[in-house]
C-alpha cells in the first residue's frame, strides 16, 4: 500500500462510528522510519482567515485495521468547543425576541 492509498481512506472511530475525515498527513519516527500517527487537519474556518480547528493526531497504537475502503481507529473524539452565540441570535437576545 502506498501512502497516497492511506491517505484516500476514509478515517473511522470505531466506539461511534463516526467518520473523521481522511488523514492529510502521516508521521514516521525518524530513526526507524515506522509509522508513528496520522493526522487529520483541522478544517478552516472562514476560508482560512480565522485559523483553524485543532488537529487531530492518531497514534499508531490506536489504528484497529486499514481495510480496503477504511481506516478503523479507537481514538476518543476531538471535545467539541463551545460554540459562541452568532451574530443573529446575539441580536435577538439584546431585543428580547
Amino acid at each position: 500500500m502506498t501512502i497516497r492509498e492511506l491517505c484516500e481512506k476514509e478515517v473511522v472511530q470505531l466506539e461511534q462510528g463516526v467518520c473523521l475525515g481522511r488523514a492529510d498527513d502521516l508521521a514516521f519516527d525518524p530513526a526507524t522510519a515506522r509509522l508513528q500517527s496520522l493526522i487529520l487537519l483541522g478544517r478552516p474556518r472562514l476560508f482560512g482567515l480565522l485559523g483553524g480547528e485543532e488537529n487531530l493526531t492518531i497514534p499508531w497504537q490506536e489504528i484497529e485495521t486499514i481495510g480496503t475502503d477504511a481506516v478503523l481507529v479507537h481514538t476518543q473524539l476531538p471535545s467539541a468547543a463551545p460554540s459562541k452565540p452568532g451574530l443573529w441570535q446575539s441580536l435577538r437576545a439584546r431585543l428580547g425576541l
